[in-house]
């Protein structure tokens, strides 16, 4: 996602390094890479048009700032136009006074649009707001099917009346169920049609009429590039959208639509899909994207993905076991499938500022397949073995045996017990405040993990120095403080 626009953004930068100030002439290489950049990202062309001449007009006007060359200077003033044009700040789903909240979901159909409904009640149910999911799609085959089953799935109950009754009564019929069972919001999957028909438009304005709904969502296929302008624009001028859902925001994506939803609209991204899994749903931040779009990562999402994973007492345990050497290869597996958990490597390594494409793919692939090497050779350890490390330092025959389970080579397992003991080593300094081998190779955690993993800092995507813009607000500092409080500074 976004990675050929960070790359194009990257040779923007360029252009003004090495300037003493911003001035019309050297502006206008650094602008003519912007528009190529939103371009090949299938940002709408009105949305770049204006876009340019925003950021033209501000880079122009902007004062000189002491300690701040022009570059930094031009990437503050791209960071928050892409705020401006995103949002700026994060729109949450509405909750009404008077239960039941109603949502009309909307959109086309293969663009998730069921799935989303059901991402959308789990991420309520997290937030402990009771749901009920209303089925009316009673065109696409087994689509009431699926909802049901996803329902079951994250235990939300389902509404439904079969496929032969009119949608605009399964809706009128599943708020009055929600108002009876005293439940808070009721999500309504809407049919949807391969392209935008008058049936379709004429339905969905008969059940919004029906149900009143406090949020109509349009749920949008990232990777529709310069289209999901189209549709925006036409679903908010013949039924009215509140908000969007962009889907598919972890595949194949250029990002374009992220930047041209709200614009042509007026109304706010509330929520991306990030996975196939119905976990897989995050609240909008336009701050954060902008952030990832200029490849600076992102922290806060980030915590949030360990907070959602990490249990505080096992944290605080492990923490312990970290700063006495005890950490172990049982410990380790918990870790490891905790990541897994958290999302790809590839995925968990782009929320982290500076490393967004310091990794190559290559790189990403020999660590997810070295990952799977060594949770391999781990299960074939004994309890014993796995409890006490020292044991396979000691012992060869014990690492041969690994080996032949495992289908590795004993050279293999010797190396993981080697690097293992140097991690362990190292966490335990760090945990005294000491921070040994922080550099490329970071002891024997890179080569845990594929070997060389590059240092944290630094980077041609690094946040540049001296400049604070982009940073996460004074308020992540307690998140911060709470996060090394709670122990997860053990991750």
């Amino acid at each position: 996602m976004f990675d050929a626009l960070a790359d194009r953004l990257d040779s923007a930068w360029k252009q003004l390094r090495g300037q003493n100030k911003i001035s019309e002439s050297n502006v206008q290489e650094a602008l003519r890479e912007v528009r190529r950049a939103l371009l090949e990202a299938d940002v709408n062309l009105q949305v770049v048009k204006d876009f340019v001449a925003e950021v033209q007009t501000k880079a122009l006007g902007a004062e000189v700032i002491s300690g701040v060359n022009p570059s930094q200077q031009f990437i503050k003033i791209v960071y928050d136009e892409l705020m401006a044009v995103m949002g700026e700040t994060n729109v949450p789903l509405a909750n009404a006074a008077t239960a039941p909240t109603v949502v009309l979901m909307a959109g086309l159909q293969g663009t998730g649009k069921t799935t989303a409904t059901a991402k959308l009640a789990l991420h309520l149910r997290k937030l402990d707001r009771t749901t009920l999911l209303v089925a009316t799609d009673v065109y696409r085959p087994a689509a009431i099917d699926q909802l049901i089953t996803l329902g079951k799935q994250i235990n939300v109950p389902v509404f439904e009346l079969g496929k032969d009754a009119d949608p605009v009564e399964i809706a009128r019929q599943g708020v009055a169920k929600a108002k009876a069972d005293g439940i808070d919001t009721v999500i309504i999957d809407t049919a949807g049609r391969l392209q935008i028909d008058q049936t379709m438009m004429s339905e969905l304005a008969q059940v919004k009429a029906a149900v009143q709904p406090h949020e109509v969502l349009l749920v949008v296929d990232a990777m529709t590039g310069q289209e999901a302008a189209n549709l925006t624009r036409t679903f908010h001028e013949q039924i009215g959208i509140t908000g969007a859902i962009l889907t598919k925001m972890d595949g194949d994506t250029r990002g374009g639509a992220a930047l041209s939803v709200r614009r042509i609209s007026g109304q706010p991204i509330k929520f991306i899909g990030v996975g196939e899994k119905v976990e897989a749903l995050q609240p909008f931040y336009p701050d954060r994207m902008a952030s990832r779009i200029l490849g600076m990562g992102d922290v806060l999402t980030l915590v949030e993905k360990a907070q959602e994973e990490v249990d505080l007492s096992q944290a605080e345990e492990l923490q312990e076991k970290i700063l006495t050497a005890k950490f172990d290869f049982t410990d380790f597996l918990k870790q490891t499938r905790l990541m897994k958990n958290m999302g790809s490597l590839a995925g968990i390594v782009k929320l982290i500022p500076g490393m967004g494409n310091k990794i190559s793919e290559e790189q990403l692939q020999q660590g997810e397949s070295q990952m799977k090497r060594v949770e391999a050779m781990i299960n074939s350890m004994t309890l014993e073995e796995r409890r006490n490390p020292d044991l396979l330092s000691s012992s060869p025959s014990r690492r041969k045996r690994i080996a032949s389970g495992a289908g590795y080579k004993l050279d293999d397992v010797s190396k993981l017990v080697s690097d293992f003991q140097k991690m362990r080593t190292m966490m335990q300094q760090m945990g005294q405040g000491n921070f040994p081998g922080m550099g490329g190779g970071m002891g024997g955690l890179g080569d845990l993990f594929g070997g060389g993993a590059p240092a944290m800092g630094g980077g041609r995507n690094a946040p540049p120095p001296g400049w604070r813009g982009h940073q996460t607000p004074v308020s992540s500092k307690k998140k911060k403080k709470d996060k090394k409080k709670k122990g997860f500074g053990s991750l």
